[in-house]
Order: C-alpha cells, then sequence, then structure tokens
C-alpha cells in the first residue's frame, strides 16, 4: 500500500481534534505546530500539497521592505524578526542574499532616501544581516555589468534571504513533519463542505482520484484552502470578518543572465517593483502585481510582454531577451485580507499580504486569511494558541515542530558521508556536493538514503539531464512523498519543470525512467497525462489537447 492509500483507509476511520482544509504554506505550518503539541491532527488538500500559491511564489524569504512605504512598520518589523528566525532554523535551505536596486532618474525617491529607509530596515531586523550600502551608478555597473546604469542616478545594497531548494519543497516539508509527528494527510482529497452534527464537524471528503466520498469528523475545521477560504467558507455556512482580494503574480524562468548570486531589483515604468532572481543555472525574472476578481489566473501575452520589456529596458544584455528565451512560467494569484465591510478599502498595490485568523468560537471553526511564507511560523504558534481556546488540549512539543535537527545530527551525517566518500560521487554537472543537498533535503532521512548509496553506488546517478535529482531520491519521493501525480515531483518536490524546457522534458529518456521507478507498470500512462495536460506556458495563447479541453 502506498502512503496515500493508508493514510485515505485512517481518514474516515478516527475522529479528529482539528481536521485542515488544504495543504499549502499555512495549512501545513498548522499541521506540524498542531501535530507537533499532541493534537491528533488531519490535513487534506483537492490537489497537491502546496499546489496552488504557495508553489509560485518568489522564493524569497522577505521581511516586507516595501510595506514601509505604507507605513506597516509593526507589519516590516515582525516579518523581520520570523526572517531572522527562518534563518536560523533552517541554516541550510533559507540562507541570507543580497538585493541591489537600481534607481532610474525621475523615481518618486532619491537613492539616499531609500538607502536610508534600508539602514531603518536592517535596525528593524535587529542588524541580523549583512549592513546597507549606498551605491553610485559606477559601483552598480562594476559589481553588476548586466546592469544599464545610462539612466540611473543610483542604488542601495541590503539583504534578505532566499530558499536554496523551492517554495513548494519547503511546504512539503510541514507536511512531512506533521506526519512524524502522527498527523494523516492526503493530497487530491477534496472537502464537498461540513456540518456540526452532535458538537462535532463532518466533513463530506471526496478522493479526487477515485470519486469515492467518506466522511471525517473532528472537533475543529480549520479552514486553509488559501484564494479558496471564501469559498469553503460558503459550504461551510460560516459567516467571517474578512475576506480575500486577488492580485496576480507571473516570474518567467530564463538562462542564467549573471553569476553573481544576488537579487537585482527595479521599479518598472508604472512604479511596481520586480526582479532578477537566481535559480541555479537559471534566472527568475518578475513579476507583476495585477488584480484580479477570482483565484484563477493564467500567463497572458501581456504579462510577458510588460516584463521582458521592462527587463530589457534595464539590462545590457548582448541580445534582448525575447519569448524564445522563456523556459518555463509561474503564474499564481496572492490572496490578500481586507475587511469584508471594507473591500478595496484603499490603494490595491498597498495592500500587504499580513495573514488574519478568524475564530468562530460557537462553531470551533478557523478561516485563515493571507498570508505569506515568512510569516509560517507566526502561523503555526497562533493557530496553536486559537486552538487551545476552543478546547482541544496540547501539550509542549517533546521538540520542536519546525527547523532542521541539530548540529550534532548533521555533523554525524557529514562524517558517516565522509567516510563512504560520498562526496566523489557528486554528479559532474552539479554545483553542490552530494553531502550538502542530501542532508538540506531530507534530514534525518538523509541517513538511509545514505546507506542505499553506501550498497549499490548507483544509486547516486542522476536520471534526469540538466537536474540534481538521484536515483535514490526518486524511490524516497515514492516511498514517502506521495507523489500522485508526475507534476508533484517535477514540479513541486522538485522544481524540474521549471528549468528544464518542456520540449527537453518530452525527448528525455531519464525522465522515462524516472516515471517508471515513480509510477511502475503506470509510467507511461502517467506521462502521457502530464504532457496533455500542461501545454507550452511560454506561448500563453497555446492551444491545450483535445483531452484536456473535453473536461
Amino acid at each position: 500500500m502506498t502512503l496515500r492509500t493508508q493514510n485515505l483507509e485512517k481518514l474516515p476511520s478516527e475522529e479528529y481534534d482539528v481536521l485542515i482544509i488544504g495543504g499549502g504554506i499555512n495549512g501545513a505550518a498548522a499541521a506540524s505546530a498542531l501535530a507537533g503539541k499532541g493534537a491528533k491532527v488531519a490535513v487534506i488538500d483537492r490537489g497537491d500539497f502546496a499546489g496552488s500559491t504557495s508553489m509560485h511564489s518568489s522564493n524569497l524569504v522577505w521581511g516586507g521592505i516595501k510595506y514601509m512605504e505604507s507605513n506597516d512598520f509593526a507589519l516590516v518589523r515582525k516579518l523581520c524578526k520570523s526572517r531572522n528566525h527562518l534563518i536560523k532554523s533552517y541554516p541550510s535551505t533559507v540562507k541570507e542574499i543580497r538585493f541591489l536596486t537600481t534607481i532610474s532618474k525621475g523615481f518618486r525617491h532619491s537613492p539616499r532616501y531609500l538607502w536610508a529607509g534600508t539602514w531603518l530596515y536592517w535596525l528593524m531586523g535587529n542588524g541580523f544581516t549583512k549592513r546597507p550600502r549606498l551605491l553610485s551608478p559606477k559601483n552598480i555597473k562594476q559589481e553588476e555589468a548586466i546592469i544599464d546604469t545610462e539612466n540611473a542616478v543610483g542604488g542601495f545594497e541590503y539583504s534578505d534571504a532566499y530558499l536554496y531548494d523551492n517554495d513548494a519543497r519547503f511546504v512539503f516539508n510541514f507536511v512531512r513533519q506533521a506526519m512524524t509527528f502522527g498527523a494523516v494527510a492526503a493530497n487530491y482529497v477534496e472537502s464537498l463542505g461540513a456540518e456540526r452534527e452532535n458538537g462535532c464537524w463532518v466533513t463530506r471528503a471526496r478522493d479526487v482520484m477515485t470519486g469515492d466520498t467518506f466522511n471525517i469528523r473532528s472537533k475543529v475545521l480549520i479552514n486553509a484552502a488559501g484564494p479558496w477560504v471564501d469559498e469553503h467558507n460558503a459550504l461551510t455556512k460560516q459567516s467571517t470578518s474578512h475576506q480575500h482580494l486577488y492580485s496576480k503574480g507571473i516570474h518567467l524562468i530564463v538562462p542564467q543572465l549573471t553569476e553573481q548570486k544576488r537579487v537585482l531589483a527595479f521599479f518598472a515604468n508604472d512604479g511596481r517593483l520586480f526582479f532578477v532572481i537566481p535559480m541555479g543555472n537559471r534566472t527568475c525574472i518578475g513579476t507583476t502585481d495585477t488584480h484580479m476578481e477570482n483565484p484563477y489566473p493564467e500567463v497572458t501575452q501581456e504579462d510577458i510582454a510588460f516584463v521582458l520589456e521592462n527587463i530589457n529596458a534595464r539590462l545590457s544584455l548582448e541580445t534582448p531577451l525575447t519569448e524564445k528565451d522563456i523556459i518555463s512560467t509561474r503564474c499564481g494569484v496572492r490572496p490578500l485580507a481586507v475587511k469584508a465591510d471594507k473591500g478595496q478599502s484603499r490603494d490595491f498595490l498597498q495592500l500587504s499580504r499580513k495573514h488574519v485568523i478568524d475564530t468562530h468560537e460557537s462553531t470551533a471553526h478557523i478561516s485563515i486569511f493571507g498570508g505569506k511564507l515568512t510569516d509560517c511560523l507566526n502561523v503555526g504558534e497562533e493557530i496553536s494558541d486559537e486552538v487551545q481556546k476552543l478546547g482541544v488540549t496540547l501539550g509542549a512539543p517533546a521538540t520542536r515542530w519546525y527547523g532542521e535537527p541539530d548540529d550534532k545530527v548533521k555533523a554525524s551525517f557529514m562524517q558517516q558521508a565522509r567516510d563512504a566518500k560520498l562526496d566523489a560521487l557528486t554528479p559532474a554537472t552539479s554545483n553542490e556536493k552530494l553531502s550538502s543537498r542530501l542532508w538540506r533535503r531530507y534530514g534525518n532521512d538523509a541517513f538511509g538514503l545514505l546507506e542505499k548509496i553506501k550498497a549499490d553506488p548507483s544509486q547516486a546517478e542522476i536520471l534526469i539531464d540538466k537536474t540534481e535529482y538521484v536515483r535514490c531520491e526518486l524511490e524516497y519521493a515514492r516511498d514517502h512523498e506521495m507523489i500522485t501525480e508526475l507534476e508533484d515531483f517535477l514540479r513541486r518536490r522538485a522544481k524540474v519543470s521549471l528549468v528544464v524546457h518542456r520540449d527537453e522534458l518530452m525527448n528525455s529518456e531519464g525522465l522515462k525512467k524516472a516515471c517508471e521507478v515513480l509510477f511502475g507498470d503506470q509510467a507511461q500512462t502517467r506521462l502521457d497525462t502530464y504532457f496533455a495536460e500542461n501545454p507550452d506556458t511560454t506561448r500563453p495563447n497555446a492551444p491545450r489537447s483535445e483531452a484536456v479541453l473535453a473536461e
């Protein structure tokens, strides 16, 4: 039986303290916190974990410097402290990175004024990161030759943080941690709505893969459905003090533009921020910030033209970027929490990503609005407090519910890896030693992967060209990471489909072998389904297959 099948059988057979609807960053962090503190937790998602907003971020762990302009200093202070805590708790995964911001002539603020703001930002973060710097156009050109400084009046450099892997994998690690603490989690399980019966929530659930329906009973129901929180509250007849507005953001993944490992930040022609972000041997550029009426964003020709036009105007490239350079796109909707009776009460672009927890004590129902990855540990702690107020007894966790294993465990793994000469097996195409990569991705479970490689060195071979996933990682994903569809691996547990062009994947013999590892005799079917359901998003108007259109 697969892990998912085992968990599906448990869902209707027990009563839980808490059922969480939604496995994005809010739901995953809440599940890990509650399970780590002794609650009996179940978490479901109608798609894959981190399958929506949580896989479309900029991969930045950001203190929210832009919110200083709208005087949200309390939020900035909170986010900076959260960023620092994540860097300390996940030293292999969340790393400090420098942001170099170039200011063009005619911008609403001078570089010196903004530089002074970065010092305040640094102080609000307790001076945890490297100090800010003021840069002249000449300094900028010397440090980043690809920046066009002809129209620049100066710039500044400051620090925030980024995820070494990808956002969706970071989210899944919370789900995995929750399961380690005893939680029951299953992807592709849809909530059809819930009702209160005799002081208990009864949620009608459907297995998306088979169509089977069943009930899940819980004392408390948490709606962490991200952009669909309002939709699910309508199903459960819950009124709330907040609701969501939606903002679309897109990123384009292109070949590596600079070898410097820093984020380049610019202000677009209309004043919006956009970034050039390192992504291994690729570069991620974006984003837009476009008001949406619903949580179903799509990449449009206008979106792509906006990003390309603005980036080409600010970089001195030998050849301007065109659509042909786009390897992949990412497009997501940001749910922004606003008061239900006020709606869009101020400038849409000034709305923050702060989270709001809305609790109904009489029905033991909690909704989580808004939020961002940087704030995830606060969400976990705040949800734990709210659940206790609703009568669920929690205890102090035996171990921390988040973070990497302690330094002694890491030192033990690294010593065993050295004894086994593991790093000698690092693929030539890799930018990172195999021991470091396995530790960062799997923590305690890296010991088991090391034993597999020691028994059979072929387990350290890469199957899919231009990626860094080795055979034993695929076997681990199959057995422990609830890979249900091929996209779950290619896009969320890994970032393969972001950095390898779709056409290359279609012709990859290694991908076929990877599918055989993941799906056995279903390999070809899953492969065909993936490409049928995932058209070339670098061409926004590309027609989908007839099979998809029929749905």
